[in-house]
Parts: structure tokens; C-alpha cells; sequence
């Protein structure tokens, strides 16, 4: 099994890396193997919604989306990091996760679906809970089991070096590597004995103009 971990700092190895590595080395432990994939610095355009994703699987624009859609479908887990940005999610981070998940969900290819998923957030001092919220969200709205830890998924500092020295956030990260561990084995073992997947309904869309 594999859990695929995302870099959305600017800074390759600085804070978000630090915690990231902090869950990446706890899965190891557990058997998990594990690949860290950092979106880049690279300027990276937001979803313009022309829907060529849906015919060739892929976005138009190609840059690191495209890179990461084509390792997704093997991955069994996620997690998506960002450092926190006006007290919000990275644009990196946002544009990129904005057009991943348009993009799988527009072709079909379900790279996502009952894969198990966490975010974590790198801050100085605040803005950690909205951007903890705002990347949540796209795992509760494309059926993905939300793994938590026993706080929320969130570590302090300007630095990595100060980073290493917030022992409640490592520990936060230890836990909710140790917490996706858990359930990617019981997902294996549930399957392997025979549970099936739930029954999917197709979907149904709606709006509330009314004449």
C-alpha cells in the first residue's frame, strides 16, 4: 500500500515538508510505503472549467496536475499539506487541488474514491483551522474517508528547525499516520474477506433558480 503525500509550500523543504516527513516516516514504520510530491514553484493556472479533462482524462494546461493525475489512480492514500497564506490555503495548493479533482471527477477515473485522505497545515502563528476546513472539503465531496488525529492536523513555525521543536504537532502527525495506517489495513482486510463496496447511485444535479 502507498500513500501519496503533497507539498503545496513554495519552499521544498521547509515547514510543510518538516510535518509531512514527520507522517511520512510513521507510515513507513507501519508498512506503508510513501512518495512526497511537491507541487513546484512553477506558476500554476486555476480550473477555467473548459472541460478537456473530460475527454482526454487530463488538464489542459500541463504542468504538476498532470504529473500527479498520473501516479493518483495508484495510490491507496492521500495527504495534501500547505502552509497557511492570509489565512488560507496556498494559491499553489488551491489552484492545484481545484483542478485535480475537477479533472478526476470530469473523466471518470476515480482516483479518489473510498481512498482515505488528510490534510495538514503549517503556520506561524494563526490562520491553521480555516486553511484546515478549506482543504477538507474536497475529500468530503468526493466520497473520501476523512482520517483524523487526536487534534487538529496542524504544526507551528517560521522554520523547519522550529518546526522540529513543536513536539505536540509531530506528535499530532505521528498519530495521524498511525490512524491511516489502521484504516488502510482494514480496508484491505475488509475487501479481501469479502466486503463489498457500496452500491453508487448515479449522480443527480440540481439547482434552486426556479422561474
Amino acid at each position: 500500500m502507498k500513500v501519496l503525500l503533497v507539498n503545496g509550500s513554495p519552499h521544498k523543504e521547509g515547514c510543510t515538508y518538516t510535518a509531512l516527513t514527520e507522517v511520512a516516516k510513521t507510515l513507513n514504520e507501519e508498512g506503508i510505503d510513501t512518495e512526497i510530491f511537491w507541487v513546484g514553484i512553477k506558476p500554476l493556472a486555476g480550473c477555467t472549467a473548459c472541460r478537456t479533462c473530460a475527454e482526454t482524462g487530463r488538464c489542459v494546461f500541463d504542468d504538476s496536475v498532470n504529473d500527479f493525475l498520473g501516479i493518483a489512480q495508484d495510490a491507496d492514500g492521500f495527504i495534501f499539506g500547505s502552509p497557511v497564506h492570509y489565512a488560507a490555503a496556498s494559491g499553489a495548493i488551491t489552484s492545484f487541488m481545484d483542478r485535480v479533482f475537477f479533472a478526476d471527477l470530469q473523466s471518470g477515473k476515480g482516483s479518489f474514491y473510498l481512498k482515505p485522505a488528510a490534510a495538514i497545515v503549517s503556520a506561524r502563528r494563526a490562520g491553521t483551522t480555516v486553511t484546515f476546513d478549506q482543504l477538507n472539503k474536497y475529500f468530503t465531496i468526493t466520497e473520501m474517508p476523512v482520517i483524523s488525529s487526536r487534534y487538529w492536523n496542524m504544526v507551528h513555525g517560521s522554520e523547519p528547525e522550529d518546526v522540529e521543536k513543536d513536539f505536540e504537532g509531530l506528535q499530532i502527525m505521528r498519530v495521524l499516520a498511525r490512524n491511516m495506517a489502521f484504516f488502510l489495513k482494514c480496508k484491505e482486510a475488509g475487501l479481501k474477506a469479502g466486503v463489498s463496496l457500496p452500491a453508487r447511485e448515479e449522480s443527480i444535479f440540481t439547482n434552486f433558480i426556479r422561474k
